[in-house]
């Protein structure tokens, strides 16, 4: 609510400041990071307290404001066709999606790459560009396999094609359990609170990334299609509120948000369903973990920042009252 309050606008115009941060905790990681419990990437600072954060999941919301900022300097200047000004974008993703890679957290790399794609496709550069990239990334396979790919992630990737007994309880046991948790739940589910699978945690680190699991366990089918209709909801509303934007920053943060949520929703359902590896991408406002619930938040504040301000930072903002923060909210009908 307070970010919303604050024009978007001016945040924008703080681009530096927020690049700045989101680059210094970045770096932070590489000299103080930590690894939790159940992970495979060092990719977490200790906090006063015993409490741990997670750099990379405020680095996407910098991500947003600092790239929508760029595309939209780019349109208002007419050089989104030209080669330098795609290159420049390419550069100014390249930078997070390289040092996350470096940290060993993959799965958040992935997620910079597809909001790269997404927010770059919408703003409305030139399909021959990612013509380009597709062929690139295919000749760069082997690579990327020999080179890039350690062992382990090799394997959780053959796993999903392999029948190996051995290979699944070493690699594939995790989404082989989510997926026999999902099924049990049936149409109506075994009912909030009393799966059998969930109480003896059958399923490891059920409650974070494999949250999805179960939700079909106890809420079943009908449950899972509830949760995917909320998120189909939150996103249209999310993109209502782009289109109804006043300039391309309002449209381009929109497109941003969208496109984190839309990415990780799709990463983490495939890996729960076993149909993409497992890279530990959790399902936003679902899964459990502080640092993501909360910079998930501050996402939906700058969409709400767009909705409450119709004008394009160089007029006075019309006034608006605190109450129309929660009755504009994009959760609202």
């Amino acid at each position: 609510m307070i970010i919303s309050l604050v024009d978007y606008n001016f945040i924008a115009r703080c681009w530096w400041l927020i690049g700045g941060v989101a680059l210094a905790l970045t770096f932070a990681v590489f000299f103080i990071g930590i690894q939790i419990v159940g992970t495979d990437d060092v990719g977490w600072i200790k906090l006063p307290g015993g409490m741990t954060f997670q750099p990379s999941e405020l680095t996407k919301i910098c991500f947003i404001v600092t790239f929508s900022k760029h595309l939209s300097y780019l349109i208002e200047h007419d050089r989104l066709h030209n080669f330098f000004g795609v290159l420049s974008l390419a550069i100014h993703a390249g930078i997070p999606v390289l040092l996350i890679h470096m940290q060993g957290d993959d799965g958040a790399a992935l997620v910079f790459a597809c909001m790269f794609l997404i927010m770059t496709f919408v703003a409305g550069v030139q399909l021959r560009y990612y013509i380009i990239l597709f062929i690139a990334l295919i000749a760069s396979v082997p690579f990327v396999w020999t080179k890039m790919m350690n062992s382990d992630q090799q394997n959780r990737l053959v796993v999903l094609f392999s029948n190996d007994d051995e290979m699944l309880q070493s690699y594939g046991w995790q989404q082989y359990q989510g997926k026999i948790s999902i099924a049990s739940g049936g149409l109506f589910g075994k009912g909030l609170f009393n799966g059998p699978r969930v109480e003896k945690d059958v399923v490891p680190y059920q409650e974070n990334d494999f949250i999805f699991t179960v939700a079909g366990e106890e809420l079943g089918f009908l449950g899972c299609t509830a949760i995917l209709l909320l998120f189909a909801i939150m996103l249209f509303k999310v993109m209502k509120t782009g289109r109804q934007s006043c300039n391309s920053l309002g449209r381009c943060i929109c497109v941003g948000f969208f496109s984190l949520i839309l990415t990780q929703t799709v990463i983490n359902l495939g890996m729960v369903l076993g149909l993409l590896p497992v890279v530990g991408i959790t399902l936003p406002f679902f899964s459990s973990g502080g640092s993501s619930a909360a910079c998930l938040y501050l996402g939906v504040g700058l969409v709400q920042s767009v909705y409450m301000h119709p004008t394009d930072g160089k007029e006075k903002p019309i006034k608006v009252e605190i109450s129309k923060t929660i009755q504009g909210s994009i959760f609202a009908p």
